[in-house]
């Protein structure tokens, strides 16, 4: 018994500290919903910034990359009305030392 005490102890010593409250997947995926959930009401009621991000499809990502800058660089609203609405996201992210799992690349319009 002595033994396994010590050999758990040992394990609950290596294991990173907890994380913060409202941290878990549950918390950031919540968040992530939100947010994807007001892009989306964004891109609808938006309709050019839709029909860019739509005609993004298939293109190589360097192409996607250069014409995403050159789109936010000449519509700057745009590019701050999506950095307003990801913000949740982000400040989740960064509050949670959460680092993106598959599929959370980051890469929403």
């Amino acid at each position: 018994m002595g033994a396994f005490l010590c050999a758990s102890a040992g394990t609950a010593a290596g294991e990173p500290p907890p994380r913060p409250p409202n941290c878990t997947a549950a918390d950031v995926a919540g968040v992530s919903a939100g947010v994807a959930a007001a892009v989306s009401t964004y891109l609808f009621t938006h309709p050019e910034a839709n029909g860019f991000f739509t005609g993004l499809q298939g293109q190589p990502r360097d192409q996607m990359r250069d014409d995403v800058d050159n789109y936010v660089n000449a519509n700057p609203q745009v590019q701050a009305d999506l950095r307003a609405i990801r913000q949740p996201l982000t400040d989740i992210r960064q509050r949670c030392q959460w680092t993106p799992l598959l599929g959370q690349d980051g890469a929403t319009p």
